[in-house]
């Protein structure tokens, strides 16, 4: 029952005072980032704004408790907020409430049936393709408060080809002091990410945007304008029974699957990048199994869809935070905002929210990720991320998943069966094989691993599970049995070297085979690990380990 306990209980054993002063000083900054940003992406899911903050106080805290991940922050995110803002314009918010409960239900399900090492089967083109497809959806969606644009004949689009449309015949209605305030906050974020790395610049824009706008009585929108009721406090349970029908649960079935599909996926690639980051390793069931109790008590407390998010993780790890201990932090300091700091938001103004989320836009789309593997992955992965991404855009995620993994698997038989050959058997005794390890002498602080089969998607996550010791100098990857690659498991090749540069241990590839070594050197990566450092033969590879370990 380990793989279900959470990280918490484990890393309490060896807790010091000292760490409790980092993991304290991470939450609070993680908290000054996630307030405008949870505001932000509620308004984005036409939600009010203090349902983003109650989703980062309730799921927050119950992930990091009961979580797989140390150092995981958990909150809405922008891959829900087009799915959530489709789901309130058709069903209400009784309709999210049952959708997000549902999600919740299906995640622990998942947990405990132990699927957390099945999302590891999801290619990486087509998680790359939906998510591109859902940055760019979020801009457009934000294009109309960032340049004050009224729509006059009360149009209220929810597909984005609408929404251009709508765009474009009220296009004469553009407030140019509104676009100023966008245009400014959007400065200040840039600006900020590159002179500021240590102040949010998402909480600069707020402040300075806001009181300008109320300093210079500017006719801007803001959210105390466009939502009138804000509350402060927690607000009471707003679940009952009867909302549970089964006309209710059928209707909101494929949305329910569509969320928990999301929160599972991009919880665990959160926890995955997180390990990388500080040498940990995550319990994905945990993690499962919390993300689905956080998204049953988000919903329950007017809360909006929940999962790890990646950017909020990795800026808890940069300030210190190693344990749970800071995601719980950042949660109570989010509380206590709610509490006595809530009615300023108010003034906030709306284009400098539609420039927060335009910056969230371009940091999760992963657009050199995107080009990279435009240029750089097999014809069939390329297919299957640019329909991914095309069906993200115009249809909705569902059906780009649907397709994508369809479509995906149809390719990967092809490529499979091209592969695949019949040739005549010899009885060769493997103790006689003369290329075999076992009749070669290993240089010292030198490993050996052998890859055997196609590596693709399904088996990718083999690669990450390498992991050199304390005093590895040289890492030899023997490929003599691979006879295809796939992007997946060529983004799992990269991340090894990132890994072993961290370690100061050099990768060696030995002998790669054509199709391979095509798409090694097309992704540039012979570059990045050197050219030196790919031998054709394992005597070679070994030659190689030896002068590196004696330099």
């Amino acid at each position: 029952m380990k793989e279900f306990k959470p990280k918490l209980f484990s890393v309490m054993k060896n807790y010091s005072g000292s760490q409790l002063v980092k993991d304290i000083v991470a939450g609070i900054i993680v908290a000054i980032i996630a307030l405008p940003l949870s505001i932000a992406l509620a308004i984005a899911s036409g939600v009010g704004p203090e349902a983003g903050i109650y989703t980062a106080i309730v799921a927050g805290f119950i992930v990091s408790f009961l979580g797989g991940s140390r150092v995981q922050i958990a909150g809405p995110t922008a891959a829900f907020a087009t799915i959530v803002a489709g789901i309130v314009m058709k069903d209400g918010t009784q309709g999210l409430i049952v959708a997000t409960v549902m999600a919740g239900i299906i995640l622990i399900v998942m947990g405990l049936c132990r699927f957390g090492s099945l999302l590891k089967y999801i290619p990486d083109p087509i998680t790359t393709g939906f998510t591109a497809g859902i940055a760019v959806t979020l801009l457009i969606g934000q294009i109309k408060d960032f340049t004050g644009i009224s729509y006059q004949h009360g149009e209220k689009p929810v597909e984005t080809a609408e929404k251009i449309k709508a765009l474009i015949e009220n296009g004469a209605t553009i407030n140019w002091q509104a676009l100023g305030i966008g245009a400014l906050a959007l400065v200040i974020l840039i600006l900020s990410q590159m002179f500021l790395k240590k102040i949010p610049g998402s909480f600069i824009a707020v402040l300075v945007t806001a009181v300008i706008v109320e300093v210079f009585h500017l006719d801007v929108n803001t959210i105390g304008k466009q939502f009138t009721d804000i509350q402060a406090g927690l607000p009471p349970v707003s679940v009952n029974a009867s909302m549970f029908s089964f006309e209710a649960i059928s209707s909101q079935l494929s949305n329910a699957v569509t969320i928990a599909f999301l929160a599972g996926v991009e919880s665990l690639l959160s926890a995955v990048v997180a390990d990388s980051m500080i040498g940990s390793k995550h319990r994905p069931n945990a993690e499962l199994v919390a993300q689905g109790v956080g998204n049953i008590a988000s919903a329950c407390l007017g809360g909006i869809p929940a999962t790890g998010a990646i950017a909020r993780t990795a800026a808890n790890i940069k300030n210190g935070g190693r344990t749970p201990i800071a995601g719980m932090v950042h949660s109570v300091s989010l509380l206590l905002v709610v509490v006595f700091l809530m009615p300023y938001a108010k003034l906030i103004p709306m284009p400098c929210i539609a420039a927060i989320l335009f910056q969230v836009a371009y940091n999760m789309s992963g657009w050199k990720r995107f080009v990279g593997q435009v240029k750089s992955a097999p014809k069939s992965d390329i297919i299957v991320l640019l329909i991914t991404f095309a069906l993200t855009v115009i249809f909705d995620l569902v059906v780009a998943i649907e397709v994508g993994v369809l479509l995906a698997a149809v390719l990967f038989m092809k490529r499979m069966s091209e592969v695949t050959q019949v040739a005549g058997w010899k009885d060769v005794d493997p103790e006689n094989d003369p290329d075999s390890i076992d009749l070669r002498v290993l240089p010292e602080h030198t490993i050996v691993y052998e890859i055997n089969g196609p590596m693709f998607f399904a088996t990718a996550g083999k690669i990450l599970q390498i992991s050199p010791k304390e005093d590895t100098k040289a890492l030899v990857l023997r490929m003599r049995s691979v006879s295809t690659i796939d992007a997946t498991a060529l983004r799992n090749l990269e991340l090894l070297l990132n890994d072993c540069n961290n370690r100061g241990v050099t990768l060696i590839m030995s002998h790669v085979n054509e199709q391979p070594m095509r798409a090694i050197q097309k992704a540039g990566f012979d570059k990045k690990a050197g050219v030196d450092n790919f031998c054709a033969h394992i005597d070679d590879a070994l030659s190689r380990a030896k002068e590196i370990v004696n330099a």
